[in-house]
C-alpha cells in the first residue's frame, strides 16, 4: 500500500490552530524590555542557554545571541546545545528540534516555550504508517529528513538535513542502493532529479513551502527583473526552476551576502529576513508570493507553529518549567544511530552539516 496524501489533514490542523489560538497582543517597548530582563535573569539562575531557529521572531534570535546562546538551523542548534556547558537548553523552534536536542544530549534538561509547536512534515509522517511502509520495501535504504519525530528517526538508516541530503543520496546511489525517502516530497524530488538515484518518496510537504506559486513568482520576476530568487528545496519543482539559487537556510543566507544583487525574492519562511538583514543590511528582501492573502492565506510565508514562540511563553517556561521535552532513552539511542551516521559522513567528506528545519 502506497502512502496516501496527508496534505489535506495538514491543512485542517493549520486551520484549527489559526482559528482557535489566542494571538498574543504586540508588546510595547517597556513590556518587551521587562520580559527580556526577566528572561536573562532566569537563564543565569538556571544555568540555561537559549537556542533559536532562523524562523523564529527576531527578538528571540537577538536574545539568544545576547545571552551567549545560538541562532541557526535545527541540527546546528542541537549540536551547540550538546557542546555547551549549560545544564538546561531552551529551544525556540518546533517540537522535532527539541527532540533532536534531547537525543544529542540526553543528560540535559530541554525546555521549549510550548510543546504545542509542531511541524506539518512531522504530522504527515506518523510512525505507525511510516514503519508499515518501510516494512513493505525492505530492499530500500531508509533516509529521513531531520523534520521528523524521534520515532521516525529511530526507524531510519540515515537522517539528513537539506544541505547534506544530496551528498548522502549520491553516496548511497553509487553503492547501488535504492532509497526510501521521507517525508518531504519536494525535497525528495529535487534530490532525485539531481542525483539520478532510484527513490521512493513519501507523500508530504511543508505547509509554508507548499504555498509558494510558480505563476505569482513569474509575475514578480517581471516586476523586479534585477532581483535574485532564493528558494529552499522544500518548494515545488516549478518554483525551484525559476530560482537563481536553491539551498538550505544557512546556504540562502550566505547567498544573500555573496551575490551582487541588491534585491532578493525569497521562497522560504520570512522569519529568515531578520538574519539576512543583519548580514546584508544594504540589501532588500521580499517574500515570494503564496496562495491567498490575509484571512485566506494558510501560512503567508510564515510557519504558524514557529509563531507560537513568544517572549511571554519563553518567560513562562523558565519560571514554571512544565514544557520539558521527553524522549524515551532507548528510542533516543536508536535515533542517534542514523544521526551519528550522517555526522560521521559529513566529517569524512569535510561537509558542513546544516539544514532547514
Amino acid at each position: 500500500m502506497e502512502p496516501t496524501s496527508n496534505l489535506a489533514a495538514d491543512q485542517v490542523l493549520v486551520k484549527q490552530y489559526l482559528d482557535a489560538v489566542e494571538q498574543s497582543a504586540p508588546l510595547d517597548e517597556h513590556a518587551e524590555m521587562e520580559y527580556r530582563n526577566k528572561i536573562k535573569g532566569l537563564l543565569r539562575e538556571n544555568n540555561a542557554v537559549l537556542v533559536a531557529h532562523y524562523y523564529t521572531d527576531g527578538v528571540l534570535q537577538d536574545l539568544a545571541e545576547e545571552t551567549g546562546g545560538f541562532v541557526g538551523d535545527s541540527l546546528e542548534m542541537a549540536r551547540f546545545g550538546s557542546a555547551c556547558e549549560a545544564d538546561t537548553l531552551v529551544v525556540a523552534g518546533v517540537r522535532f528540534m527539541g527532540e533532536t536536542a534531547k537525543i544529542l544530549c540526553p543528560e540535559k534538561t530541554v525546555l521549549m516555550p510550548t510543546l504545542d509547536a509542531t511541524c506539518s512534515l512531522d504530522i504527515a509522517c506518523p510512525i505507525e504508517e511510516f514503519s508499515e511502509f518501510c516494512d513493505q520495501h525492505p530492499d530500500h535504504t531508509v533516509v529521513v529528513y531531520a523534520n521528523t519525530s524521534a520515532a521516525v528517526k529511530a526507524r531510519a538508516d540515515w537522517v539528513v538535513t537539506s544541505s547534506i541530503g544530496l551528498e548522502v543520496v549520491e553516496h548511497l546511489a553509487d553503492q547501488g542502493k535504492k532509497i526510501l525517502w521521507a517525508p518531504d516530497q519536494h525535497l525528495g524530488a529535487y534530490i532525485q532529479e539531481k542525483s539520478g538515484a532510484q527513490m521512493l518518496l513519501w507523500d508530504a510537504a511543508c505547509i509554508v513551502h507548499e504555498e509558494f506559486r510558480f505563476r505569482g513568482l513569474l509575475d514578480m520576476r517581471k516586476l523586479y527583473p534585477d532581483a535574485a530568487i532564493l528558494a529552499h528545496p522544500e518548494s515545488p519543482a516549478q518554483v525551484l526552476e525559476l530560482a537563481d539559487f536553491v539551498g538550505s537556510t544557512t546556504q540562502m543566507i550566505k547567498a544573500a551576502q555573496r551575490l551582487d544583487n541588491d534585491l532578493f525574492i525569497v521562497a522560504t519562511d520570512k522569519g529568515i529576513f531578520h538574519r539576512m538583514r543583519q548580514v546584508a543590511p544594504e540589501k532588500s528582501f521580499i517574500a515570494a508570493p503564496t496562495v491567498g492573502s490575509g484571512a485566506t492565506c494558510r501560512s503567508c510565508a510564515h510557519c504558524p507553529w514557529m509563531a507560537m514562540n513568544t517572549l511571554a511563553r519563553l518567560y513562562e517556561t523558565l519560571a514554571n518549567p512544565t514544557e520539558e521535552v521527553q524522549v524515551d532513552r532507548q528510542l533516543g539511542e536508536q535515533a542517534m544511530v542514523p544521526l551519528q551516521r550522517m555526522l560521521d559522513f559529513a566529517s569524512q567528506a569535510q561537509l558542513s552539516v546544516k539544514g532547514k528545519a
